[in-house]
């Protein structure tokens, strides 16, 4: 298997034909439609809330604004108004978070004769996308996670003993069942640092009406750099035909963001890859799955944490290093032939900060001068730069999401080093 990427326009796809709809608004969302933009010269169609600020006054996207974003029918409502307006386009439907594609799978009787849905089924989805089954299976497939205990929070459920070490990590078991519940100092990861806090955590959740699974997890040890992202993508075959790893460098650390990379370098690395592939087609996965690894520094062996059943937020990475992920499943769904597999093994540093806001946190001698030498070399990667689309308020809309990336890590993560740029 080889790095290989196709010349802008594709292969058979006829561009005035093909159409991509994406559900959301957020910045992979924006990276998704310019990759679509710079394969094949299309416009993407974007459902949404709301016209966010990384698909705001793009013009390579056009939206459909729905009066509640949250509302299931209401998104699905609109994806069977778009097909019914575009009959001669051969629609392809992307999504971008755990919900909206639950949102895509559970409604998918009624877009399939409309759209290319290349999502897994909802029994696989509901098996994967629940972090305490990720584990189960992960323990059956002989790949490391970190132990696991699961909290319910049906009706009258007890509290499970936990003999976990503190501190520990709590999250919920679906992102999904968590994303509408609202309670003061909800987080997306929590850092347990004792009993006393993980039972307020579990009073917070029952008073706010919580009703799914939470994980208690040992915490392994390791700054955001011992963090990796790994996305592939499996044909209707069930052929794992794109292949791609970062090293993250820096995550995002506030409440609502934690965990989210924000800055990665693309690398190979075939052990992890040979995991990740033993996961997908042992279960039967189809579509775009994107993977959260975590290197154990005491063992050196790689703990993985969760899949999300889709292509990450950061999924420019994959595009920056010459594998732009969406001509695989054009040419998988829409034009419905075999690729051949790809493992990407060219070195990009993936960044939404400023450099030198990166360079002040990569703690790592032999990592910053890594990240240097990319700089240096012009191999560096920023979703929102797209040159083809920086009208006026583009450009002030990248230079405004600089500038509160800088204050975000101020307020949020005030430890760095003195490393300049």
């Amino acid at each position: 298997m080889t790095q290989a990427s196709a010349p802008a326009g594709g292969h058979g796809t006829d561009a005035r034909a093909l159409q991509p709809v994406i559900l959301g608004a957020d910045i992979g969302v924006y990276a998704l439609a310019r990759s679509f933009h710079e394969q094949y010269g299309v416009t993407s169609v974007v459902v949404a809330g709301a016209a966010l600020g990384p698909v705001q006054h793009s013009q390579i996207v056009e939206h459909e604004i729905v009066a509640d974003g949250h509302d299931p029918r209401q998104l699905v409502d609109r994806l069977l108004q778009v097909a019914h307006r575009l009959p001669d386009r051969r629609l392809l439907l992307m999504a971008n978070s755990d919900w909206l594609v639950r949102v895509v799978v559970e409604h998918r009787t009624e877009l399939e004769p409309f759209y290319a849905v290349p999502f897994l089924s909802a029994d696989l989805l509901a098996r994967i996308s629940d972090k305490a089954t990720f584990a189960e299976i992960c323990a059956e497939l002989d790949i490391s996670v970190p132990r696991t205990i699961v909290q319910s929070f049906g009706a009258d459920e007890p509290d499970v003993p936990v003999d976990l070490e503190y501190p520990l990590i709590a999250k919920a078991a679906s992102s999904a069942d968590y994303q509408d519940v609202e309670f003061e100092g909800k987080k997306k990861v929590f850092e347990i640092s004792s009993a006393d806090e993980l039972a307020a955590l579990w009073r917070s959740l029952r008073a706010a009406g919580y009703r799914g699974r939470f994980v208690v997890q040992e915490l392994v040890p390791g700054d955001d750099t011992q963090m990796r992202s790994v996305t592939a993508y499996v044909d209707q075959r069930g052929v794992v035909t794109l292949s791609c790893c970062a090293h993250v460098l820096l995550e995002e650390h506030t409440p609502s963001g934690l965990g989210n990379p924000a800055a990665m370098v693309t690398y190979r690395d075939d052990a992890m890859l040979e995991q990740a592939h033993r996961f997908l087609t042992a279960t039967g996965y189809v579509g775009f799955a994107n993977f959260d690894v975590k290197v154990d520094p005491r063992t050196g062996r790689f703990r993985f944490f969760e899949v999300n059943p889709r292509i990450g937020r950061n999924n420019y990475y994959v595009t920056a290093a010459g594998a732009n992920p969406v001509r695989f499943v054009v040419e998988d769904r829409i034009e419905n032939r075999a690729v051949d597999p790809v493992v990407v093994d060219r070195e990009v540093l993936y960044s939404i900060l400023p450099h030198r806001l990166l360079l002040r946190y990569v703690r790592d001698p032999q990592l910053g001068a890594r990240v240097r030498g990319l700089i240096r070399a012009g191999a560096t990667a920023h979703p929102l730069r797209y040159r083809k689309d920086l009208s006026p308020r583009r450009r002030f809309y990248v230079l405004a999401a600089a500038v509160n990336q800088v204050r975000k890590f101020r307020r949020w993560y005030p430890e760095p080093t003195d490393t300049g740029f």
